[in-house]
């Protein structure tokens, strides 16, 4: 089977992790379990993901000129991504999380820094990368414009566009009518939409004016086929260490086998989403090629 090409646009971020029982209520100071940091950032999390599956990966984000910057950039290229196309700015901070692990939830701050400062002409840049990609990947932890860019070129060589519209937030019609698959839970699917959050999955689905696959967490994902009914596929039960990654998880597995059709494609994301949470981390979590088989094989 041929290596899938896959071009990863977006954010680059050091995640801080604190752990502790509980949430802290407002005013509240808590002793915390334990304190890590790691390398994340959505576009990072699910180009490892992709390429630990076995993708030939292209990143294209921005990081501060920073050690957490050089930290990261040096990460990507260990796992055999791409990195020519991330963009070293001056003046700018390199993007990190904070995150609050309690349980089996988890609660995340963002700051954007040097992701913000990605521009349309980076994009642009990557011209020749998205025309020879099998997918194109994005997110919402930078700017708008260059997400709109990145679309309309996947459109121009006829390339799958898929979006993982996270941190959500209302999406202009124009990207409505690029995307070719948008990924979201069903909150930020209710804020991609301007719609109420109190509205069922299958009402919110089949508002969308573009392909949806819903995440739903330990349920597995929900999707429209081609008959215009709901499809679900169920997710796999493991013992949860840290839930951080799953989503960028799925979505990496996803533009993986995109090419395989969808069922199995979801199927394969659920699978790929289920392992990473079994490890702390965003991207420790993520499993490679073959772990992924022998877990599929394992649940037949």
């Amino acid at each position: 089977m041929l290596q899938a090409k896959i071009v990863v646009i977006g954010s680059i971020n050091m995640d801080l992790v604190t752990r502790a029982s509980k949430f802290p209520r407002a005013g509240e100071t808590l002793l915390g379990n334990s304190f890590h940091r790691f390398m994340g950032g959505k576009g990072a999390n699910q180009a490892i993901a992709a390429a630990r599956l076995g993708a030939d990966v292209c990143i294209v984000g921005a990081v501060g000129d920073d050690d957490f910057g050089y930290e990261m950039t040096t990460n990507l290229c260990r796992e055999g991504i791409f990195t020519e196309h991330i963009q070293t700015l001056t003046g700018l901070p390199s993007g990190m999380a904070n995150i609050t692990v309690a349980d089996d939830e988890n609660a995340i701050i963002v700051i954007a820094g040097a992701n913000m400062g990605l521009t349309i002409a980076d994009i642009e840049n990557a011209e020749q990368q998205i025309a020879s990609a099998d997918v194109v990947l994005s997110q919402l932890e930078i700017p708008m414009d260059c997400v709109i860019t990145a679309a309309k070129l996947a459109k121009k060589y006829g390339k799958p566009f898929i979006l993982n519209p996270a941190p959500a937030q209302f999406l202009p019609s124009e990207l409505w009518e690029l995307v070719t698959l948008l990924t979201p839970n069903r909150y930020e699917l209710a804020d991609c939409l301007g719609l109420s959050q109190d509205l069922n999955p299958e009402e919110l689905i089949l508002k969308a004016p573009c392909p949806v696959l819903m995440t739903m967490g330990d349920k597995g994902a929900v999707y429209k086929d081609g008959k215009d009914s709901l499809r679900y596929v169920s997710s796999f039960k493991v013992d949860t260490a840290d839930t951080t990654g799953a989503s960028d998880a799925f979505n990496g597995a996803l533009s993986v086998f995109w090419n395989q059709g969808i069922e199995t494609a979801v199927r394969k994301a659920c699978a790929a989403a289920a392992l990473s949470i079994t490890q702390d981390g965003a991207q420790n979590g993520m499993p490679f090629k073959e772990e992924l088989e022998q877990f599929l094989a394992a649940h037949q």
